[in-house]
């Protein structure tokens, strides 16, 4: 127990919980115009089909014309009503129809638009207005008030958010490229109300009804244009042998045997993050229940960035006298750490900031005051390489960031030189160094840390501009292969809008970061966020005094940290555990 320091709150937004359902209830006769609106509001939050209760509260017109999966506002707490007084009349509207405004008001969290895609918000505030209008009952004997106007799409609190919906990822192919990419999105946990599809079906329509807007330039469906499920499909489920059975439209009755293997392993990846829901494989369908092909775990490999089979899960540190250090496991709750092979462990060269290749046969290390990048074996002993990169930066913090490999084998790292900050990638981690394009890169912005994705196509960027530190994500796009290709990232999305600072990032899956920051207000805390903003559900036990964090791609393995005390580990379903006294950078392959 602590014996001093300060006492602060903490604000907490209650979870929604999966297993309450709300049922909601249909206007009651004569109520007054406050009980309308608060109905209404209520009636968004259940699931009945097409909305039918919620629709109850609008006229006919606003019935007909009210599109709830146009986009859904997610708010910190449930919307605020209040009354405005009179509407003002619109013209040609019956003078004696009475009308009222009511205002809806609150903290904007986030906002899902139309594919599915989470986008959250920093500090906005939301006020809008629906309008309610009195209108004869159905019998002709007396008047009740229903809404006619509104803002499209539903209005949810984030609880209510939480409650309802799931992350899920679909997965592409990166353009031009062999290997898949997740691109997240949110659907119903249960049967969506406008479509009728239950969890699963949901996922595989959204899925082939393309990638994000924000995902989109950067990789490619190989589903033909216009493919959907079979009409009337509402329901997909595997059969004995854990065979999901997917019917097509007869847009994609005429595809050759390797393009039906691709759309299969998008599928297949795709159902593979529903935890509900174990497929062994995927058989797709051509309009008229034949067979186009089908396609088995066993060959999932085949379309993965890094196809290499088992779990890595050997992170790797610098010690306090600068040389790599392997965090071999022996077991569960040991490990044995050893020095590589080659100049980073032998002392050749002080290491400062380091990434391992994603085939752990190299590294790339920082050293000299962070003024020389280089390369070498880690396998086996070598003289010491020249530097492939130098900064000319006037103070340690203004030369070179920490590297990060992608999975197709590409070297990234960052100059910060105030003179001339740039972005360089080094192609197979021997090339001569090329800057990519940054339009977002200015003299008032600095990169303080990158980590590349394993499918190259996202970068995560911790920046700091004004003094303040966020985390965001960026979109690779390239041209060309090996030594020509020109590399450009672009469209910067704030993963962290309410972190006040992040102080370490990794990449912890294939749509997930560990994060190392602090909230508004808050205490330093280790978590996990989606890329796209959201919220994991996974949580992560405190730890004291954290310098870095780092994650493998395999969600299976322990996270490591550097903290005061040296580096520790977290194994699922148990606490930190030191494993070394003293050391920096954290690192697993990648």
């Amino acid at each position: 127990m602590p014996d001093s320091g300060d006492v602060s709150g903490v604000k907490a937004t209650r979870q929604g919980d999966s297993q309450v359902r709300v049922y909601p209830v249909p206007p009651r006769e004569s109520a007054d115009p406050a009980e309308i609106v608060e109905g209404f509001l209520e009636a968004m939050t259940g699931d009945d089909p097409d909305f039918a209760t919620a629709r109850k509260y609008l006229t006919k017109q606003a019935a007909r014309t009210w599109k709830p999966e146009e986009r859904t506002t997610v708010l910190s707490s449930a919307p605020v009503p209040r009354q405005g007084g009179p509407a003002r009349q619109d013209h040609g509207a019956p003078a004696d129809t009475q009308t009222l405004v009511y205002r809806l008001s609150g903290q904007k969290v986030a906002t899902v638009d139309d594919r599915h895609a989470y986008q959250p918000l920093g500090a906005v505030t939301y006020n809008e207005t629906i309008r309610l209008v009195q209108q004869r009952s159905t019998d002709g004997k007396h008047k009740e008030w229903r809404i006619d106007a509104l803002p499209q799409g539903l209005l949810l609190s984030e609880s209510d958010f939480q409650r309802n919906y799931r992350s899920v990822n679909k997965y592409y192919f990166a353009s031009g490229r062999t290997w898949v990419v997740a691109d997240p999105v949110h659907i119903r946990k249960r049967q969506d109300p406008v479509t009728g599809m239950d969890s699963l079906t949901q996922t595989v329509q959204a899925l082939l009804e393309g990638p994000t807007n924000w995902l989109k330039p950067a990789v490619d469906s190989r589903f033909p244009a216009g493919t959907a499920l079979k009409k009337d499909t509402t329901s997909l489920s595997t059969d004995d042998r854990d065979t999901l059975k997917v019917p097509l439209n007869d847009k994609a009755d005429t595809v050759d045997r390797e393009q039906c293997r691709k759309m299969a392993a998008q599928i297949l990846f795709t159902v593979g993050d529903l935890t509900s829901t174990r497929v062994q494989q995927v058989e797709l369908q051509r309009s008229d229940g034949r067979s186009l092909c089908v396609l088995g775990e066993d060959q999932k490999a085949d379309f993965m960035a890094d196809p290499t089979p088992g779990l890595r899960e050997t992170p790797y540190y610098v010690d306090a006298s600068g040389k790599l250090t392997q965090l071999h496991t022996a077991t569960k709750e040991t490990v044995e750490p050893r020095h590589v092979y080659g100049p980073f462990g032998t002392g050749a060269a002080k290491v400062e900031t380091v990434a391992v290749a994603r085939d752990e046969q190299h590294a790339a290390a920082v050293s000299e005051n962070g003024r020389s990048l280089r390369v070498a074996s880690i396998e086996s002993d070598a003289e010491l390489p020249e530097p492939l990169v130098t900064s000319r930066g006037p103070q340690p913090t203004d030369r070179l960031s920490a590297p990060s490999w992608d999975g197709r084998g590409d070297l990234w790292i960052a100059d910060r030189n105030p003179q001339a900050p740039r972005l360089l990638l080094v192609p197979g981690g021997t090339g001569k160094a090329t800057t990519v394009t940054t339009p977002w890169l200015t003299d008032h912005v600095r990169i303080e840390e990158l980590r590349l994705s394993e499918d190259g196509v996202r970068i995560a960027l911790r920046l700091t501009e004004n003094g303040r530190t966020t985390l965001q994500i960026g979109r690779v796009e390239r041209q060309g292969t090996g030594d020509r290709q020109k590399a450009t990232v672009v469209d910067l999305q704030a993963v962290a809008p309410h972190m006040e600072s992040v102080t370490s990032v990794s990449w912890a899956g294939p749509s997930r970061l560990v994060v190392l920051g602090k909230q508004a207000g808050g205490v330093q805390q280790v978590r996990y966020l989606q890329t796209d903003g959201s919220a994991s559900a996974s949580t992560i036990p405190g730890l004291n005094q954290v310098k870095a964090v780092a994650a493998a791609n395999d969600e299976r393995a322990p996270l490591v940290a550097a903290a005061d005390d040296g580096i520790v580990r977290l194994h699922s379903g148990v606490n930190w555990q030191p494993v070394a006294d003293k050391g920096s950078s954290p690192v697993y392959p990648g």
